[in-house]
């Protein structure tokens, strides 16, 4: 069970998430990147470094024993200061320091009860969170970049979405 859950974790994760994130940063140019609608909404750089904060914290700190160093606040207060090759390279980062803790995750761990931000949760709802807030987050750029680009990303293409 923990390898079925594991592989479905990384596949969310590193076939999806990610690459989805990083296709939106490559369609927009570095001003888009950090484009506001208004002072309630996020630009796609804030939302690139809340989840780096977010699955570093959820998983690389809580699951595999790293320090908790994330500042919440400063992933939103950020108004264009990194530029898209420094944000794809905290992707690319983020991805490296991920895989050697999911490698690592014990059948115990997914069990155990961890504290993250102030929430008692065992290692199963930290991954399932992890994987719904990221998805939630890339869905959130994904629209943005179709709405203001006026294009399809064209993540399915290619696959026939009728089939049964």
């Amino acid at each position: 069970m923990k390898d079925l859950i594991l592989n479905e974790i990384r596949r969310r994760l590193f076939d999806e998430g990610i690459p989805r994130a990083k296709k939106c940063l490559n369609l927009l140019t570095e001003e888009e990147i950090w484009y506001r609608p208004n002072e309630n909404s996020n630009a796609m750089g804030n939302l690139i470094l809340h989840l780096n904060g977010n699955v570093r914290q959820w998983i690389i700190s809580a699951l595999g024993g790293e320090s908790d160093i994330r500042v919440r606040q400063s992933e939103f207060d950020a108004r264009g200061n990194i530029t898209r090759a420094e944000l794809m390279a905290i992707l690319e980062n983020l991805e490296a320091d991920l895989w050697p803790v999911l490698d690592n995750i014990t059948e115990e761990k997914l069990v155990q009860t961890y504290q993250v931000q102030g929430y008692s949760e065992t290692g199963i709802a930290i991954l399932i969170h992890v994987v719904e807030h990221f998805s939630y987050h890339v869905g959130q750029m994904t629209y943005f970049v179709k709405a203001f680009k006026d294009l399809d990303t064209g993540y399915y293409k290619g696959q026939n979405l009728d089939a049964k």
